[in-house]
C-alpha cells in the first residue's frame, strides 16, 4: 500500500518544489517507486506529458527525479495566468476554460473529485506519493473550497510537513504563526516543520529548533543548508526571474525581453548554463543591448498583450535595428507569432477579439484558435541537421510564404519558418536548446564542447538527493508518511 506525505510552505518560494524533487530522487535511488503530486499549481512554465497533456514544470522535474515519465495525474489542476485577474484553467492536462480569480475561487471545489481521482491513480502504482502544496498554507482567506493545501490534505487524510524559508528572515514567526492562524483541525495535521535555505553555522540555530518544537508541539527538522546548485534546475515560475543571473563575462550575448506574460522561460536555461554565454534578460524600461549577438523572443501566455508591451517598452525599435545591423533573431512559440505580420484572435481566445500587427520580420500571419497543440516531438533542425527533442504547446495556426523555408522537420513535416535572408527564425518547438548539437550550432565556437545539458540536470538531481541525505534524517522524515486510503 502506498504511503503519502505532503509538504506545505509558510509562503511562496520557500523551496517546497526542490525538497519534493530531492526526496523523489532519494527514494528512487533507494530502489523505491515514487511519484510527485501537486493538486493545484499556478505557473506559466509548463511541460507536455507522455499522455498528451500539460503539467507544471516543477512536477515534470519531480517526475524526472523519480525516474518516471511525467503524466497529467501528477498535477491535475494547472492555472496559467493570462491577465492580472484571471487564468487559463487546465484540468488533467487539457484547457477547460479561462476564468477570473473570483470565479475560479467560487468554482474550484467542484474539481476536488478529479483531484482525488488523480491522486489515487498515482497511489495505486507506487510505494510513496510525495505531495506539494501551493503558495502559503496560512492563507485562511482562501481556505473555503480549497483543493491545494489543507482542503486536499483533510479529504485525502495526508500528514503534512510545514516548510519555512530562513533565508528571507522571520522564519520562527512564520512557522509559529501558521500554527496560530490556521484552523485547529488543520494544525493537527502538521506532523513536523522543516527549516530550508539555511546559511551559516547550524549550531547557531539549535535554540531556534528547540523553540519551534516547544511552541508547535511537533519536531522541527533541519535546518537544510542552501543548495546553490538549485539554480541549474528548471524554475517553477516567474519568481525565479529575480535571481536569473547571467554570466557577464561571456563573449556571446543573448538578449531576451522580459515580457509581462513570459511563458516556458526554462527554454533559456541551457543557454544560461553555457560558460561562454551572457544571457541578458532585459527588464521593462531598459533597452535591448546594442551589442547583442542574438535576440530571442520567448514564449508568452498572452501574445497580443505582450506584443503591445514590447512596443510600449520600445523593444520593437531595438529588435528591428538589431536585424538591420545584420544580427540574428529567434522567436519561440508566442515569440515566433510576434515576428510575423499579424496575430488575429477572432474568437477572443486570449482576451478581446481583434488583430494585432506583428513585427513583420517573418512573412507569416497567425490566427489564434481555441485548440491547443500538446505534443512531445523529435525534430531535425534543417539549418544544421542537428536533432532536437522538444515539445509543442501552443494555440494558433501560422501560415505565409516564409513557412516554405521551414525551421525544422518532424517526421517529414515542415515546422516553423525562416526569413529570406536567413537571419530570422521562428519555431513552435519548446525545449530546443536542451539538444547539445543544436545549441552548439547556434552558438558556434562559443559553445563548450564538454557541456552536456541533460547530463548536468541528472547530476544536479543526484547532488540534491545527497544534500538531503546529509542534512536530514530521511528515515525519520519518511516515517511521518501514512498509508493512502484508496476510495
Amino acid at each position: 500500500m502506498a504511503k503519502a506525505l505532503m509538504f506545505m510552505g509558510t509562503g511562496s518560494d520557500v523551496g517546497k518544489s526542490l525538497i519534493v524533487a530531492g526526496l523523489c530522487r532519494v527514494l528512487a535511488n533507494r530502489g523505491l517507486k515514487v511519484a510527485p503530486f501537486k493538486p493545484q499549481n499556478m505557473s506559466n512554465n509548463a511541460a507536455v506529458t507522455v499522455d498528451g497533456g500539460e503539467i507544471g514544470r516543477a512536477q515534470a522535474l519531480q517526475a524526472r527525479a523519480s525516474r518516471r515519465d511525467p503524466i497529467t495525474a501528477m498535477n491535475p489542476v494547472l492555472l496559467k495566468p493570462e491577465l492580472e485577474t484571471g487564468s487559463q484553467v487546465v484540468v488533467r492536462g487539457q484547457r477547460r476554460s479561462s476564468m477570473t480569480a473570483r470565479a475560479y475561487w467560487a468554482a474550484r471545489g467542484a474539481l476536488l473529485p478529479e483531484v482525488l481521482g488523480a491522486f489515487h491513480e498515482l497511489a495505486a502504482d507506487v510505494d510513496f506519493v510525495i505531495v506539494e502544496g501551493a503558495g502559503s498554507a496560512s492563507e485562511v482567506n482562501l481556505r473555503a473550497n480549497d483543493i491545494a493545501n489543507f482542503g486536499f490534505a483533510q479529504v485525502a487524510d495526508i500528514p503534512v510537513v510545514l516548510v519555512g524559508d530562513i533565508h528571507r528572515g522571520g522564519v520562527i514567526a512564520s512557522v509559529v504563526g501558521t500554527f496560530a492562524v490556521v484552523d485547529p483541525a488543520d494544525a493537527k495535521r502538521i506532523r513536523a516543520s522543516l527549516i530550508n535555505k539555511f546559511q551559516g553555522d547550524p549550531a547557531l540555530f539549535a535554540d531556534g529548533i528547540a523553540f519551534l518544537a516547544q511552541k508547535t508541539g511537533v519536531p522541527c527538522l533541519g535546518p537544510v543548508p542552501w543548495f546553490a546548485d538549485a539554480a541549474r534546475l528548471p524554475a517553477e515560475d516567474v519568481l525565479a526571474l529575480a535571481d536569473y543571473t547571467t554570466n557577464t563575462s561571456g563573449s556571446f550575448t543573448i538578449a531576451v525581453p522580459q515580457l509581462p506574460r513570459i511563458a516556458n522561460f526554462d527554454d533559456l536555461d541551457p543557454l544560461r548554463a553555457e560558460p561562454g554565454v551572457n544571457l541578458a534578460l532585459v527588464p521593462p524600461g531598459q533597452p535591448i543591448p546594442r551589442d547583442a549577438d542574438l535576440i530571442i523572443l520567448p514564449g508568452s501566455k498572452a501574445t497580443r498583450s505582450d506584443l503591445d508591451a514590447l512596443r510600449a517598452n520600445g523593444w520593437d525599435i531595438d529588435i528591428i535595428a538589431h536585424h538591420r545591423a545584420g544580427d540574428k533573431i529567434i522567436g519561440i512559440c508566442g515569440g515566433y507569432q510576434m515576428l510575423g505580420r499579424s496575430i488575429a484572435d477572432p474568437d477572443g481566445v486570449e482576451g478581446t477579439p481583434g488583430v494585432t500587427e506583428g513585427l513583420g520580420l517573418l512573412d507569416v500571419q497567425t490566427v489564434l484558435t481555441p485548440v491547443k497543440q500538446l505534443r512531445v516531438e523529435q525534430a531535425t533542425h534543417l539549418g544544421s541537421g542537428a536533432a532536437i527533442a522538444g515539445y509543442h504547446m501552443h494555440m494558433g495556426v501560422t501560415q505565409g510564404p516564409d513557412i516554405e523555408r521551414p525551421f525544422a522537420q518532424i517526421d517529414g513535416v515542415d515546422e516553423g519558418a525562416v526569413s529570406a535572408d536567413g537571419r530570422v527564425q521562428g519555431t513552435y518547438l519548446h525545449g530546443l536548446f536542451t539538444a547539445d548539437g543544436f545549441r552548439r550550432a547556434v552558438l558556434g565556437n562559443v559553445a563548450s564542447p564538454d557541456f552536456a545539458y541533460e547530463a548536468s540536470i541528472e547530476q544536479t538531481l543526484d547532488d540534491l538527493a545527497d544534500h538531503l541525505e546529509r542534512h536530514l534524517d530521511i528515515d525519520a522524515l519518511l516515517g511521518l508518511a501514512e498509508p493512502v486510503r484508496l476510495i
